[in-house]
């Protein structure tokens, strides 16, 4: 497993509800600058509760002085939003370690195309602060139930904005959704796309996407990939350059295995969205969970982070 990132005590000074069920949350250390970040970085928080959790860094990131997160207040969670926002007041100090980026922007890039369901869309604030500095062109697709549920909107809604942002309200009824095939059909002046939002948007828009070239397409997961699904059984995991053979329990991932194994495995989000441990398949079928291969790669290749067997056996090329 990984090792846990170092911590630095920062302290809390807001904690306010900025839309239905989300809080922006602020944190300050005592003397000196923070640690610098560049947009799409996150922070690792331990919670009042103890447990540790990734928020996206939301503000400008030419600020030294505050690291700004929103959070959503999951009612049927794990306790790790419920934790944060209840039980934290302005004046406490949280652990947090400095800031890791596996969002980033490419500093080529000149054009952007942001697809965010709603508090998906914090990583794209800092990034709209960002592309704007340095002149940048971007467009802001932005879904949300209702307004009341909206994070950001003055922010977004802002008169300058107006050329740039989309926010669209579909009340909750699919039959309302807004249709992106036409913004996605092409892509357009070499754009990169970054999504981030719930899994049945990034799903469509990774089915939309299939013939964009896999480098211009970006997805990050705010909420836990669906790892483990009831009916999971074990399965065996041959490694194609040693033959050895592992057991993979139907609570563990392919990941977990190798690398109490003894494996170095490279990895980098753990939720399928980023490529890192994209692994080749030898033999056998995967069932895919990730959002990050193309169609045409599912035959040979496999995200091991979430991704599982489909029957008893599969050899990996490790």
């Amino acid at each position: 497993m990984t090792q846990p990132p170092a911590m630095m005590p920062l302290r809390v000074t807001r904690n306010a509800k900025i839309a239905d069920s989300i809080h922006l949350l602020e944190f300050r250390a005592d003397g000196g600058d923070l640690p610098a970040f560049t947009a799409g970085a996150h922070i690792a928080i331990r919670l009042p509760n103890d447990l540790l959790r990734k928020y996206s860094l939301c503000n400008d990131p030419a600020e030294r002085d505050r690291y700004q997160i929103a959070v959503k207040r999951e009612a049927n969670g794990r306790g790790g939003s419920k934790a944060l926002i209840d039980n934290t007041k302005v004046g406490d100090t949280l652990m947090v370690a400095a800031p890791v980026n596996d969002f980033g922007l490419p500093p080529r890039g000149q054009d952007f195309l942001f697809i965010a369901g709603g508090i998906g869309v914090t990583p794209m604030v800092a990034m709209i602060h960002e592309l704007r500095a340095a002149g940048k062109r971007f467009r802001l697709f932005y879904f949300n139930r209702t307004p009341e549920m909206t994070a950001f909107r003055d922010e977004l809604s802002a008169a300058d904005l107006k050329e740039s942002v989309v926010i669209h309200y579909d009340g909750g009824d699919p039959a309302r959704s807004f249709d992106l095939k036409p913004i996605l059909k092409e892509r357009q002046n070499r754009e990169h796309l970054y999504c981030c939002g719930p899994r049945p948007l990034m799903e469509a828009v990774r089915a939309m996407t299939d013939h964009w070239s896999p480098t211009a397409v970006h997805f990050e997961a705010f909420s836990e990939a669906e790892t483990h699904k009831a009916g999971d059984s074990a399965f065996n995991v041959r490694l194609g350059n040693s033959g050895k053979v592992l057991v993979v329990p139907a609570d563990k991932t392919i990941l977990e295995i190798l690398r109490a194994d003894g494996l170095d495995v490279p990895s980098s989000c753990e939720t399928g969205t980023c490529g890192t441990c994209r692994t080749k398949i030898l033999a056998g079928k995967a069932d895919h969970r990730d959002l990050v291969l193309a169609e045409h790669e599912k035959a040979d290749t496999i995200m091991i982070c979430v991704s599982r067997a489909k029957g008893d056996e599969i050899t990996l090329d490790r």
